[in-house]
């Protein structure tokens, strides 16, 4: 069939092609300078969008078989000043909406339409586990969350079948969080960050590609979902996992005060988290291959000990 994925280029959307098209799919990602989406994976190819319309690559949309809507700005790439803020939501939402108009117009639709999220959707929840039931928080991550997956929903009253995907922190060797979480520790002053008490849900970049994969295939396979292991950490037991698997000492604290010092109100995605759990794929029968912080760590890191 043929897949188009917003954010093709992005950490998650590159990998989530190469799979695809690996599997005989015909996949085309959006991307604002095709002539820049270098490295494309064979059988990948790149068509042009502004990320606020439907305009040149909505006809796309009429036949494909899916859509994967993954488009978004980086959040953690800079301090959030009030302009990185609202580029942050509308790159988000008025994205959401030219893929809605292009579903619109669409003969015939997609079959579905995968819709992303995060977990932030939830706010600061502390330690109490946080399934697909829970209520959205009222920070400014879970305001964006709220406002992006509302940006596709009518696509359902369309007969399109929506999968909403709430993401943890994805752990790749490739990009993302996770070099620039093992810094401090290759510089031999890794640690906690804050109390680290707070809880990371994560999820292994394979487990992500596969659990896009699962909710594609998957009929029926609708609403929202975690897209996080099963078993979250603690950030001091991420620290001591990091540790162990690299060799180097957990124990030097990031303080609270100089990350928001440093970080200004991006500091509190580091300071506060969420236990949230991935219960409705679970049910489907997702099998996890990294369900648990140290092996997926290994696996990353290329550590993995003899058994």
């Amino acid at each position: 069939m043929r897949v188009l994925i917003t954010g093709g280029t992005g950490l998650i959307g590159s990998a989530l092609a190469r799979d695809l098209a690996a599997a005989g799919h015909e996949v085309v990602v959006l991307t604002r300078d095709p002539a820049k989406a270098t490295g494309l994976a064979p059988g990948v190819a790149a068509a042009p969008w502004d990320g606020r319309t439907a305009e040149g690559w909505g006809h796309l949309a009429s036949g494909a078989g899916a859509i994967v809507h993954l488009a978004g700005e980086n959040i953690g790439a800079g301090r959030w000043t009030a302009a990185r803020q609202r580029r942050i939501r509308d790159s988000r939402v008025r994205s959401g909406e030219a893929v809605l108009a292009a579903i619109r117009a669409a003969s015939p639709r997609p079959g579905v339409l995968v819709q992303a999220s995060a977990v932030g959707y939830y706010g600061p929840r502390g330690d109490e586990p946080v399934d697909e039931s829970a209520r959205p928080g009222d920070d400014f991550l879970a305001r964006v969350c709220i406002e992006w997956e509302a940006s596709t929903a009518e696509a359902e009253a369309l007969g399109v079948r929506r999968p909403v995907v709430r993401t943890g922190v994805v752990l790749a060797r490739e990009g993302g969080a996770l070099p620039k979480m093992l810094l401090p520790f290759r510089l031999f002053a890794g640690g906690p960050v804050g109390s680290g008490r707070q809880v990371l849900s994560w999820i292994h970049l394979a487990d992500e590609v596969g659990a896009i994969r699962f909710l594609l295939e998957r009929a029926g396979a609708g609403g929202p979902f975690n897209l996080t292991a099963p078993e979250p950490v603690a950030n001091r037991e991420f620290a001591r996992a990091a540790g162990r698997t690299l060799g180097r000492p957990a124990f030097m604290p990031a303080p609270a005060p100089a990350l928001r010092l440093a970080l200004g109100e991006m500091a509190d995605m580091l300071l506060t988290g969420q236990r949230a759990v991935p219960k409705r794929l679970r049910e489907l029968g997702y099998p996890f291959r990294f369900p648990a912080i140290e092996p997926a760590l290994q696996d990353l890191l290329g550590k993995r000990r003899a058994a």
